[in-house]
């Protein structure tokens, strides 16, 4: 029988593949904004709906220095608005993440599967050039913004409540309350609204590796709706 992989000019070039992956953003943005963005180390904190969608976009877009950090395990609720599937339901977050990044476009993800505290922050976010709090409860992003406040690395903070989402950088962000109730994952979420902050954070990120502008932006899916931010 004929081998027909031998009709596929990538066959067994892992390189040329990769390379070829990134093809619509090379002719969009360019080699050499590839290249910058391919050496920008960006640790991502939660492996949630925005922080799984956006290393899915951050990997697709040619980062390739990836650390993400979340301790959960994947539940079936997670299913809808998170890139998880049913079959991977009790296993780690960051794993199935690494797992599906590396397969899916080659990226090599850092995966941490620590619970992210005051004691160990330094440790986690060290040698991170751009940080990125997706976390969906106070505590835990009011140690990423101490964090990284104290290394000096820019951080951008992705959120969602309701319709709303919002993407700030650090300057001026105040760290929002719990929405109320027992488990702070348990309120309405549409997955149009997912995609559509992180989107908008996937954006702001490379804007600012490219150029150095910071901006912010919210999010309103009523109206389908991004703006910048004002305040």
């Amino acid at each position: 029988m004929k081998d027909l992989t031998l009709d596929y000019p990538f066959a067994g070039d892992t390189k040329a593949m990769t390379l070829e992956s990134l093809l619509h953003e090379r002719l969009f943005r360019g080699q050499e904004a590839l290249d910058r963005l391919g050496g920008v180390a960006v640790t991502i904190c939660g492996a949630g709906a925005l922080g799984s969608l956006l290393a899915d976009s951050l990997a697709r877009q040619g980062f390739k220095r990836l650390r993400v950090i979340d301790f959960d395990r994947v539940e079936a609720r997670n299913v809808s608005t998170q890139i998880y599937g049913l079959s991977d339901v009790g296993s780690l977050k960051v794993q199935v993440l690494k797992a599906a990044l590396f397969r899916q476009t080659g990226a090599e993800v850092d995966a941490v599967a620590r619970r992210l505290e005051e004691a160990n922050a330094a440790q986690l976010l060290r040698a991170s050039g751009l940080v990125v709090d997706t976390f969906d409860n106070s505590a835990s992003r009011g140690v990423v913004a101490s964090e990284a406040e104290r290394m000096g690395a820019p951080c951008l903070h992705l959120g969602m409540n309701g319709g709303y989402g919002e993407v700030r950088w650090d300057s001026g962000y105040t760290v929002p309350r719990d929405v109320a109730g027992p488990d702070v994952c348990d309120y309405p979420l549409a997955r149009n609204l997912v995609q559509l902050t992180a989107a908008a954070g996937a954006e702001v990120l490379v804007r600012f590796v490219l150029t150095g502008e910071k901006r912010s932006y919210t999010v309103t899916l009523g109206d389908l709706k991004i703006s910048a931010w004002e305040g």
